[in-house]
């Protein structure tokens, strides 16, 4: 450890612009299955990065993801007053309670996620990616040297409309949440920052609360809300499970897309694999998953009990907070081999990733999103074989978020004979 630059010694403080997180991933694994780091903010937490470890941790009856119940630096205020992360574990939703709140708070839920209503989406997805595709070429039509922003778009448009329309989010109110969603997810954010999205999230929440409750339909928020009206959720559990929703169905399928597209531009062979069929586009999507999960850190678990992990030998305290990481775990050595940290959609192990987590906690939406990535991904590169980088791809700028792993912007051109990139 004492050959690692000082950032890297224990706790290893984690970067909140997330430039580099394969690169910290990378350095937090050879220092074991679990270190001791430093949140932004100056808060102690664990990161975990070994996958055994993971699946351990999140089906353990000792490890909770309630703050409010399970996290001592929460209940006695030891938390700096202006710590920007304090969203994460104020917020009251599925992903962030334990025991019997997780399985009331899951259960109005589940109904939109049936494997039967997720197969029902494949032809409006379809027909959503088309009339994306459209846009895109309008777009690029009248841009200066026909340069799009494919984040904008498309990776982080065609899920945006998805999930919109799952929660029934009247039209009028799609532009203000998805500017607040864009940044509320950004963890280099200051204090102020932070305070600023919040009130302006609750104002919006509010205001399609107010919307539905008037006027309820066939959706989601109109469950939720029904759910709030008979007991089930409290008012801050209808606000908080509609804004992870929100994030949750937006955010990780933009990632999944976004990366997708990089790393199929940047691995022309493989993506003539998938576009011949000798490849299926499942195993694209897996590979994705994989190489760049879309939530790179989860935010944040709880010791409820000391806890001994006798596989290798670590004690985490009562208290002691986790953060489950993600990006590490996808490119484990142990698991996916010495060219783990290589795209490659022919990987017999691709599948054997926990992007999207684990036992209980697993991700409600984890189909929706790989449908949506299976249809739109050969809907792109077959409509624009042309596809190509306006940018060297070393010049993309990841989002500044430790959470949600992705660039800010894809800067592309239509027609690969006017750019020199591959």
């Amino acid at each position: 450890m004492s050959s690692l630059p000082p950032r890297h010694h224990c706790p290893y403080a984690l970067d909140g612009s997330a430039a580099d997180i394969h690169g910290e991933a990378a350095a937090l694994r050879t220092m074991g299955p679990a270190t001791q780091v430093e949140l932004p903010g100056g808060v102690a937490a664990w990161s975990v990065t070994d996958p055994d470890l993971v699946r351990r941790l999140l089906v353990h009856p000792h490890v909770s993801m309630d703050a409010h119940q399970h996290w001592p630096a929460y209940l006695n205020g030891d938390l700096p007053a202006d710590w920007p992360l304090q969203i994460w574990v104020d917020i009251r939703t599925v992903q962030t309670a334990y025991g019997p709140d997780h399985r009331r708070l899951r259960r109005p839920l589940v109904p939109a996620f049936t494997a039967r209503r997720v197969r029902a989406l494949a032809s409006r997805i379809a027909e959503t990616a088309a009339a994306v595709l459209d846009d895109v070429a309008e777009v690029a039509a009248t841009a200066p040297d026909g340069v799009v922003d494919l984040r904008t778009h498309f990776a982080s448009r065609l899920p945006w409309l998805m999930v919109t329309a799952l929660l029934g989010l009247p039209e009028a109110m799609h532009d203000d949440f998805q500017r607040i969603n864009d940044t509320v997810f950004a963890t280099d954010l200051t204090a102020e920052q932070a305070a600023a999205n919040t009130a302006e999230a609750t104002r919006l929440l509010g205001s399609l609360i107010a919307v539905k409750t008037e006027r309820p339909g066939d959706d989601v928020t109109s469950a939720l809300v029904d759910a709030h009206r008979t007991g089930l959720l409290g008012e801050q559990e209808l606000a908080d499970s509609l804004w992870m929703m929100m994030g949750a169905g937006y955010g990780t399928t933009a990632g999944l897309l976004d990366h997708a597209v990089v790393n199929l531009l940047t691995h022309p062979a493989q993506l003539d694999l998938a576009m011949s069929g000798r490849v299926g586009w499942d195993q694209v999507v897996e590979e994705t998953l994989r190489h760049q999960a879309p939530v790179a850190n989860f935010f944040l678990r709880f010791l409820t009990e000391d806890l001994y992990d006798e596989a290798t030998g670590l004690t985490f305290a009562r208290g002691d907070a986790l953060v489950i990481n993600y990006a590490a775990v996808g490119r484990d050595p142990g698991v996916h081999g010495p060219d783990a940290h290589v795209f490659d959609i022919t990987r017999p192990t691709a599948r054997e990733h926990l992007a999207f987590g684990y036992g209980s906690h697993y991700c409600l939406g984890a189909e929706l999103a790989r449908l949506e990535g299976r249809i739109a991904l050969p809907a792109l590169f077959s409509r624009y074989p042309g596809l190509a980088f306006a940018v060297a791809p070393d010049r993309l700028t990841p989002l500044p978020s430790l959470i949600f792993n992705g660039h800010r912007e894809l800067p592309v051109r239509l027609d690969r004979t006017s750019n020199r990139w591959t």
